[in-house]
Parts: structure tokens; C-alpha cells; sequence
């Protein structure tokens, strides 16, 4: 009896230990963890080692995905001047214009800025981050070339029978709802294949902006952009994050400074075809 006592004992003290061994390695299974938390965005990106870009891959120039997983564009190489600021490689994290703001608040968080196309506005920075201007942005159309003279107003435009599409969730279907009430608005899912439905004829403008369009217009000779030099708003596009990165919007903002200073900003707008508005 007394021997069976002390085996049971002895099991119960194995149980105890070996409970209090399995705590002590599940504390220590995620150091980082406990190692980032409070520490500066920065210092988190770049003991990392990676920035993490949240882009949308649809908006050529800007930021496009080609089918083997690369990504080109402007915003592609504004980006990669930011890493080289930070000294850290780059990952492009896919996002969408119906989810970006979503994306850019989630918890946990997804990539530490988005860019591509994001257009600078009061609404976004009352709940977000945006860095200071870096491209001339405002909202125009593309239409078929042979239809140029048709289109030279928002009156022109809104007209039950002029078929108008927009890609989804973005400013560019909140302007079209707006201001055509009259005309036939319709939704295409991918941003980067409306241009050609309006070429084929699939619908007969595309609400767009004044940094998309040339490209467009210099690829497929079946478009043209009417009113690109006078164009309906007038804004800027920049960097997008979430609150709380304000080293991260610093170091952004000195990246665009110093570009404009040196000239390359103005190079990156020649390469690309867009019209320079820091003089």
C-alpha cells in the first residue's frame, strides 16, 4: 500500500513538472511577438526586414500585376525608393478598392502602406494616414476615338443612353452615382479591362483619371481621353496607412521631398508619361 502511494505521487509530481515545462516552452514559442510590441513602426519594418505594400495590381500606369506575379508602375518604383530609404527589401500584399480601407485598418495588421492610385482625400484622413502628394490626379473619361466629339461635358455624359462604366468600391464609381444620375451606370470587376470593353463597344465611357488614361489612350488606338487637360476634380494621389505610423508618414514624406528636389519625381512622371505639377 505504502509503495503504491509514492508511485502515485511520484506520477502526480511528473504531471506537474512536465505541465509547468510545456508553459514555460509555449511562452518562449513567439519571442518576436513580445519583442515588437510598442516598438516604433520603423524599427518593426525593418527588423522585419520587409515592407509590406498593399497595392491593388489593376491601375497601369500606377501599379500592375502581370500574370506571373510581377508587379510594375509608377507607385511600384515610388515604392521601392521608400524601401531603399529604410533599407529593407519589398512584398506586395494584393488589395482591392472595394476592401482597401477595410485592408488598411484590419487587425491584424495586413501591410504597413498601401499605394497605387489612392487619391488624397478628407474622408480617408479622418480615419487613416496620408502622405503628402506625389502625382497630379483628377477625373476624366476615355471613350472610343470615334467618339471623341460626343463627349466634351458631365451634360454630355449624362444621358440615359450613354453607357458608363466604373470598377467597383473606388472614388471613381462614387463620382459616376454623383454626378450621372441620368446615364446607364454599370460595374465591371476588373478596373484593367474596361478600357477595352469601351473599345469593343461593351459600353461607351469609362470614368477614370488623368494618370490612367494616357496610358491607355498611347496603347490602343481605338480611345481617346477628350478631356484629359480639363479634367472634373482636381486632386492629388499619395501614400495610404494606417494611424499610429508616424515615423513611417515622416520618412514617407522626406522620400517625396527629397524626389522632388532632385529631380527624379519629374524623371519618374517623363517615364511614364504624366504631366509634372511641381515646379
Amino acid at each position: 500500500m505504502k509503495q503504491t502511494r509514492l508511485w502515485v505521487l511520484a506520477a502526480l509530481l511528473a504531471l506537474v513538472c512536465g505541465a509547468s515545462i510545456v508553459t514555460c516552452c509555449s511562452k518562449d514559442d513567439h519571442p518576436s511577438a513580445t519583442q515588437n510590441e510598442g516598438k516604433p513602426t520603423i524599427a518593426r519594418i525593418q527588423e522585419r526586414g520587409t515592407l509590406l505594400v498593399g497595392t491593388t495590381g489593376d491601375y497601369r500606369p500606377l501599379s500592375y500585376r502581370e500574370s506571373d506575379g510581377t508587379y510594375w508602375g509608377f507607385g511600384i518604383e515610388m515604392v521601392g525608393k521608400i524601401a531603399e530609404r529604410l533599407g529593407v527589401s519589398t512584398e506586395f500584399v494584393p488589395t482591392s478598392w472595394p476592401t482597401l480601407t477595410a485592408d488598411v485598418l484590419a487587425d491584424p495588421q495586413t501591410f504597413d502602406l498601401a499605394i497605387g492610385g489612392i487619391t488624397i482625400t478628407d474622408g480617408r484622413k479622418e480615419t487613416m494616414l496620408m502622405s503628402d502628394g506625389y502625382l497630379a490626379n483628377g477625373k476624366t473619361i476615355l471613350c472610343r476615338a470615334d467618339e471623341a466629339d460626343r463627349f466634351q461635358s458631365l451634360a454630355d455624359l449624362d444621358k440615359p443612353e450613354v453607357r458608363v462604366m466604373v470598377n467597383p468600391g473606388g472614388l471613381n464609381e462614387k463620382f459616376a452615382k454623383q454626378n450621372l444620375p441620368h446615364a446607364t451606370i454599370s460595374v465591371w470587376e476588373k478596373n484593367e479591362e474596361i478600357p477595352s470593353k469601351v473599345a469593343d463597344r461593351d459600353a461607351d465611357v469609362m470614368i477614370t483619371e488623368i494618370t490612367e488614361a494616357p496610358w491607355y489612350v498611347q496603347n490602343d488606338p481605338r480611345l481617346a481621353a477628350p478631356l484629359l487637360h480639363t479634367p472634373f476634380t482636381h486632386g492629388e494621389i499619395g501614400v495610404l496607412m494606417r494611424k499610429g505610423q508616424d515615423d513611417l508618414l515622416t520618412l514617407v514624406n522626406a522620400v517625396i521631398a527629397q524626389m522632388k528636389a532632385d529631380g527624379s519625381l519629374r524623371q519618374l512622371h517623363e517615364k511614364y508619361g504624366l504631366v509634372y505639377a511641381y515646379e
